[in-house]
């Protein structure tokens, strides 16, 4: 396995395993090759304050196991209760798709990877609301 790769800009912050770090003046990519390593851009963080949404309280799920204000054991259950709740709204075969992998991750402790998978879904959650109120 190669691990997580992320590309960061200039002076982005991410959090991992709860420490905030800064990339420099320049672009790069960093390669986290530690299994279930913690990881958050701060830039793909959800503020407490806009989660608003069935699909963003999701996600902030994972997003506290990632920022390391709970545990992986805390959130996994209310966390697939939620991924479960949402394949009960987005039946079209790709959404299904993306929870199935958010699923995957979740009972495989990637968190990461199932934030990303959920944050999909969130374009596709704003359609349906505007539609909602046509």
């Amino acid at each position: 396995m190669t691990g997580l790769v992320i590309r960061l800009a200039p002076h982005e912050r991410f959090l991992l395993n709860g420490a905030v770090i800064e990339n420099g003046d320049r672009r790069t990519s960093l390669s986290i090759k530690t299994r279930h390593a913690n990881v958050l851009r701060l830039r793909d963080a959800i503020h407490p304050d806009q989660v608003n949404t069935p699909v963003k309280r999701t996600c902030y799920l994972a997003q506290l196991v990632l920022a390391g204000d709970s545990t992986p054991d805390d959130i996994r259950t209310p966390l697939l209760r939620a991924i479960e709740q949402l394949s009960q709204v987005f039946l079209d075969s790709d959404s299904r798709g993306l929870l199935a992998t958010a699923t995957e991750r979740v009972l495989e402790d990637e968190y990461y990877q199932a934030l990303k998978c959920l944050k999909s879904l969130l374009p596709r959650e704003a359609r349906l609301f505007a539609a909602g109120r046509s």
